[in-house]
This record gives C-alpha cells, structure tokens and sequence, in this order.
C-alpha cells in the first residue's frame, strides 16, 4: 500500500508562513505540490481498498466503480505532470548558458 507523502516530505522552510521580506496572506508552492500529492495518494488507496472490498462482496458497486474512476483520472493527472516536468527538464537543460 502506498504511504503518505506528507509524511515522507521534509517540511519545507518558510512553508505557510512569512519570512523575511515575504508577502503573507497565503500558501507557497511546495504546500500545493504537497497537498495534491498526499490528495492524489489517499485517492490511489481509496480506489485499492474499495476495490479489494468490491472483490469480498461487502462493498456497493456503484461505490467501488466511483472509486477506480477517481483513482485512474488521479494515475492519468499524475502521469501527465511528470511528463509536462521532464520535458520542461529537458527544455531547460538545452538552453545556451
């Protein structure tokens, strides 16, 4: 079963808060990213757990299938990013210094 990123994740310096010379009033970035990955995670074990539950026969149908569908948008979203980020990489990596 996969684990909680936010668990894994070193807290970031100056996350949710102000710091030197910082405007307050709002989240940063490293607090989005973490949020969706610990949101995209509990998604992927909700999808695992209502399908191992659909299998035994003590979970609804109709919640098992919303579940997967949630679960498999998460894996295409979640995939697609990486994609998006490696390229940018590679973007970024050809750039004349």
């Amino acid at each position: 079963m996969i684990e909680r990123v936010g668990d894994m994740l070193p807290a970031m310096p100056g996350a949710g808060g102000a710091t030197e010379g910082r405007i307050t009033g709002g989240k940063d970035f490293s607090s989005y990213v973490r949020d969706a990955s610990v949101d995209a995670i509990d998604t992927m074990n909700r999808g695992e757990t209502l399908s191992k539950q659909g299998i035994a026969g003590t979970a609804d149908l109709n919640d098992v299938v919303a579940a997967v569908n949630d679960a498999e948008l998460t894996l295409q979203t979640v995939t697609t990013l990486r994609d998006k980020l490696v390229q940018a990489y590679q973007e970024i990596i050809r750039m004349p210094v």
